[in-house]
């Protein structure tokens, strides 16, 4: 009982401590908020998310005070992605400083004394998954991609493609046009019969061991630091391939996190790739890949609640669960609106835009928040009962993606125009 309390205290503490400047829904933003909003965002990713060494620190236990890993290479990517993308803004370079020490410890996972697995990246799942899990890279490999960009740094660029180049020689089921999920980081052999995604599940079909894993739109990138043809193939066979599984709501419900028995749908898993959707029409010009992405994003403009609230569960009927609030989802949702309306494609959005970002204002820790893990945090929860413990986390991934949906919306509109 003395924990279910803590829980509620804690969930009040959430809703009262926010950010001390109160926007109102409809509230234009101006330009110096805005700013304001992508420093405090970004000295809290530089300065808190990132331990001494670059590594994000992930999950923060609310009812513990305590950090805990949860997939480190693909959470330090997002927020080398967001800190670069504050250094261009504003010139701050402790932004670029911490983005490259970052870059530097995602580089240092590259594997070199392996007879199989030369030439891979250490990027282990976690949370009980002691594997290495391809989207743990490549939802990671775009800030990398993004930190090369801007600092001329090869190796920034030549880690993320060696480790691609080892994923579609090992892992590609090129007739499926799906990539197998995990390599053993002990053995180096990929898991083609048996998922630790389902422990308790003793029969595995193809689809619970493999995915389409087009997230961060690794193969595009390669392609075009490379400029080799196959990867651009491989890039545009994905793209396929989603189009292909997508079902009649704009989901993957076939593939995990997703949960197809239930119809629910994870917050982000989806926008991931409808990200690489939209990457492989600008790539090719190919417009069933831009409808395909807005078909998805239609069905999280649903979901998203009324005052710019995405929370972690929710179900295609339009049910949802509210013990969680995920400002990645509300975040995400929002760079996807922004690119398509940079598309001429996004005017039935331009209402859900404007929610999602006075959201982030809103939704923020206060820089004043008595605990200095939270100050200046985009609110991210996640409720969870493991082994019959309640806890209840602060993930990074609210800041990281939060962060990004600032820089971009900062550009598109005080930037372009």
């Amino acid at each position: 009982m003395a924990r279910i309390i803590n829980l509620v205290l804690i969930t009040a503490v959430l809703t009262c401590l926010q950010c001390a400047q109160a926007f109102a829904q409809d509230q234009p933003v101006s330009k110096s908020e805005l700013l304001t909003a992508i420093k405090q965002t970004a000295d809290y990713a530089a300065n808190i998310l990132l331990d001494k060494n670059g590594k994000s620190r992930c999950d923060y236990s609310l009812t513990e005070g305590t950090w805990y890993d949860y997939e480190p290479p693909w959470h330090t990517g997002q927020i080398i992605y967001g800190l670069v993308e504050s250094y261009k803004i504003t010139k701050d370079e402790h932004y670029l400083a911490r983005a490259k020490q970052a870059g530097d410890w995602w580089c240092g996972l590259q594997i070199l004394d392996h007879p199989k697995l030369k030439g891979m990246v250490k990027a282990i799942h976690g949370d009980g998954i002691n594997n290495i899990v391809f989207a743990t890279v490549s939802d990671g490999t775009a800030g990398l991609f993004h930190l090369f960009d801007v600092t001329g740094v090869r190796k920034y660029a030549e880690v993320p493609t060696s480790a691609g180049e080892w994923m579609l020689n090992n892992m590609y089921v090129p007739e499926k046009r799906l990539f197998y999920d995990m390599v053993d980081p002990v053995s180096g052999d990929v898991m083609k019969e048996q998922s630790a995604f389902w422990p308790d599940k003793k029969e595995q079909t193809l689809y619970d061991v493999a995915r389409p894993n087009n997230e961060g739109s690794l193969f595009r990138d390669m392609y075009v630091y490379t400029k080799q043809e196959k990867y651009k193939k491989i890039f545009i066979d994905l793209c396929e391939s989603l189009v292909e599984k997508q079902d009649q709501y704009g989901l993957w419900l076939d593939f995990t996190p997703n949960v197809k028995q239930v119809g629910g749908f994870h917050p982000r898993f989806n926008l991931w790739y409808a990200e690489s959707l939209i990457d492989g029409f600008e790539l090719t010009g190919n417009k069933k890949y831009l409808d395909a992405a807005i078909k998805t994003l239609r069905t999280y403009q649903k979901a998203m609640r009324e005052d710019g609230t995405f929370f972690y569960i929710n179900y295609v009927d339009g049910k949802y669960n509210e013990n969680s609030v995920t400002g990645s989802a509300t975040a995400f949702c929002g760079i996807l609106w922004i690119r398509l309306k940079r598309l001429g494609a996004g005017d039935e959005f331009s209402k859900s835009l404007n929610l999602a970002t006075n959201w982030i204002l809103r939704n923020r820790f206060s820089i004043a928040h008595p605990d200095s893990n939270l100050r200046g945090a985009v609110i991210d929860t996640r409720l969870r009962r493991k082994n019959g413990t309640l806890g209840l986390a602060q993930r990074d991934v609210g800041s990281s993606l939060g962060l990004r949906f600032l820089t971009d919306y900062y550009n598109y509109s005080f930037s372009e125009k």
